[in-house]
């Protein structure tokens, strides 16, 4: 748990350096907010990070094993490449800067796609769901690092030591990946580089409801990602100050996500996954709707406090379950890709069908657009009744089968 915790400190840090961070120092370098704007194209390597990701399944590199291998070369490289913005000035080479964006986020996606791979290799099926949670905090932490904390430091130091420093948290990865456990020899990896790229789609299609798997992951936080989507305008519009939303959104927020998470970690080892998916889904869902009651009552300080605690609480604990059901999907041998492809799905809900609720906002009024989130949650958890099918082996002898909470995953 102390290895996941970690490294997910280590994939967190990369994310903002190339993000809200650097948006800042180009803003405070005067340059054209044009620019600025297109930089966001540059966070690409995230989304299709399952491209590259069957090479990273198929070759061992020469040192600490296939998965601390690669996770110790994206860490050094890494390192050096947001080092490299020590020597950069944004307003006089904003192309140099995009060019090294688009390299840290490179060597972030495939640290990512490192790192989800050993942590469900590490961990036995049961212990999936508080590994997530322990993972998603330290994520959580490393995107504070990079953020919050870097945001501090550049009012007091140039930017460029700010970048330096960043640069140099990435030693809490390189350090966890020298002593984590070497999980190598327990499984085999593909043996040809084209096995690594088709195996792993006939592998899960091969699994009996392999489609409804994937229409529950594209709807089982649907509801849950289109209310967060519209909440901060929405407690701005309802009469809350600036200050407000980050005193509680961004604080209590944040607190109670963390807390949710390893609530559901824990929950998760003693009621099952089958349950905590049922009882997470339905939480977030019942979380969602109350943020309607808002509407009617007003801007009272204490009940959007515990409106908003509720709800990052369910919505952590909804994650652990999530990500411990992705994990428990995949093969052993092709973790790798196959996590890669399912956690690029799971986006889906938050990139594209969570870009109109502005719209369904205007068009319902809050009230309504908060009741339509809580009932578009029903589609994912309706297809929990079919969870039973999923467990069952679709082909006598796969050699990949998934325990937990009473049933197996073939």
């Amino acid at each position: 748990m102390s290895v996941t915790f970690f490294l997910g400190i280590s994939s967190g840090i990369p994310l903002l350096v190339t993000g809200s961070t650097l948006q800042a120092w180009m803003t405070d370098e005067k340059v054209n907010l044009a620019v600025i704007g297109m930089f966001s194209l540059v966070g690409l390597p995230y989304t299709v990070k399952f491209l590259w990701s069957p090479f990273l399944d198929r070759y061992v590199p020469p040192f600490l094993g296939r998965r601390r291998g690669w996770m110790l070369i994206f860490q050094i490289l890494l390192m050096f490449a947001i080092g490299a913005f020590y020597f950069i000035k944004p307003a006089a080479s904003p192309w140099t800067v995009a060019i090294l964006a688009v390299f840290v986020t490179f060597f972030s996606a495939s640290q990512d796609v490192v790192i989800d791979a050993y942590r469900r290799e590490l961990l036995p099926d049961e212990e999936l769901g508080l590994g997530a949670s322990m993972s998603s905090n330290g994520y959580r932490i490393g995107m504070l690092i990079s953020g919050a904390f870097a945001l501090f430091l550049a009012d007091r130091i140039p930017w460029n030591y700010v970048y330096l420093m960043l640069a140099g948290s990435l030693f809490t990865g390189i350090i966890t990946t020298f002593l984590s456990p070497n999980i190598d020899g327990q499984i085999i990896p593909p043996q040809s580089l084209r096995k690594a790229v088709i195996e792993p789609f006939t592998d899960y299609f091969r699994r009996r409801g392999a489609y409804e798997i994937l229409a529950f992951i594209i709807l089982y936080k649907i509801g849950d990602v289109m209310a967060a989507n519209m909440t901060t305008p929405f407690i701005l519009k309802i009469g809350f100050s600036k200050t407000d939303l980050a005193v509680i959104a961004k604080t209590f927020g944040i607190i109670a996500l963390i807390a949710g998470g390893l609530t559901g970690g824990i929950l998760i080892l003693r009621i099952g996954l089958f349950n905590a998916l049922w009882i997470f889904g339905i939480l977030q869902a019942v979380s969602t709707l109350s943020f309607s009651a808002l509407v009617s009552v007003g801007a009272y300080y204490n009940i959007l406090v515990a409106t908003v605690t509720f709800e990052n609480l369910t919505s952590g604990m909804g994650a652990s379950a999530f990500i411990a059901f992705m994990a428990s999907l995949c093969n052993k041998r092709f973790t790798a890709t196959q996590y890669a492809l399912l956690s690029s799905l799971m986006g889906i809900p938050r990139v594209i069908i969570a870009s109109p609720t502005g719209f369904l906002a205007e068009g319902l009024g809050w009230a309504y657009f908060f009741v339509f989130c809580a009932i578009a949650a029903i589609p994912g958890l309706a297809l929990l009744f079919r969870y039973k099918v999923w467990q069952k082996e679709s082909i006598p002898g796969d050699e990949f089968t998934v325990s937990h909470g009473g049933g197996e995953l073939s």
